[in-house]
C-alpha cells in the first residue's frame, strides 16, 4: 500500500447523498479476485448508457480525469458491505473522499485500502461545492501528517481522523503488514511456547 504523506489535486465534484455501494460498484463486476481493474467499472451504471460514456457525468469529463480528490454528500458508501467499492475507487485514482458522513462499514473499509475519507462540517461541504462550481478544476492539498486542507485562495481547514489509522496511512501499512513488523517477536514467542509445550509433555 502506497504511502500518504500529502497531495494536492483536483476535487470532483459529485452532489449527492446516500450514494451506496451498489452505485460505486455494481454487483455484476464483483466476480473479479483480484483488487485491480475495478476502476473503469466505478459508478458505472451512472458513467455508461448502452456502453457508452455519458458526457455530462462529472468523472466522464476531461477536467476530472485522473483527479484524486471525491467530494461527495453525506452517507457515503452505505448499502452492502462490499469492499470492491474502496478497491474501485482507489484504481480510479481517487485517494481522499470528502463528505459530511460516511456509512461506517464503508469508512473503516476505506482505510484498510489506501484512502483517507474525511468528515467535514456540512457547512464546509458546502463552501467547497461553489468553490468547485466557480472556479472548474479547482484544486486543494491534503496534508495528513498535520491534519489540513488548504487551498490557494486561503482556505484552511482542520479535520481529525483516528491515530492508529493515521499511522498506518502515513507508513503505508494495511494491518497485515502491521502485524508482520512482530515477526520477530512472534518468532520468538513461537519458539518458547514450543519448547515450554515439549517439556510440559
Amino acid at each position: 500500500m502506497n504511502a500518504f504523506t500529502e497531495l494536492t489535486g483536483k476535487v470532483i465534484p459529485l452532489d449527492a447523498i446516500n450514494i451506496d455501494t451498489d452505485a460505486i460498484l455494481p454487483k455484476q463486476f464483483l466476480k473479479r479476485i483480484e483488487r485491480s481493474g475495478f476502476g473503469e467499472y466505478l459508478f458505472y451504471d451512472w458513467r455508461y448508457e448502452n456502453g457508452k460514456e455519458i458526457e455530462e457525468f462529472v468523472l466522464n469529463q476531461d477536467l476530472y480525469r485522473n483527479a484524486p480528490i471525491l467530494l461527495t454528500g453525506k452517507n457515503f458508501g452505505c448499502g452492502s458491505s462490499r469492499e470492491h467499492a474502496p478497491w474501485a475507487l482507489a484504481d480510479f485514482c481517487i485517494r481522499v473522499i470528502l463528505a459530511p458522513s460516511f456509512a461506517d462499514i464503508f469508512y473503516n473499509n476505506a482505510f484498510k485500502n489506501g484512502l483517507l475519507p474525511i468528515v467535514l462540517d456540512e457547512s464546509v461541504v458546502i463552501k467547497l461545492f461553489r468553490k468547485a462550481e466557480d472556479f472548474p478544476g479547482y484544486r486543494m492539498t491534503v496534508d495528513l501528517e498535520n491534519q489540513t486542507l488548504s487551498d490557494d485562495s486561503g482556505f484552511n481547514n482542520h479535520f481529525t481522523v483516528e491515530p492508529y489509522r493515521k499511522e498506518l496511512l502515513l507508513k503505508g501499512l494495511d494491518e497485515i503488514d502491521t502485524t508482520l513488523t512482530y515477526q520477530d517477536t512472534i518468532d520468538s514467542f513461537e519458539e518458547t511456547h514450543t519448547i515450554h509445550y515439549r517439556l510440559k509433555s
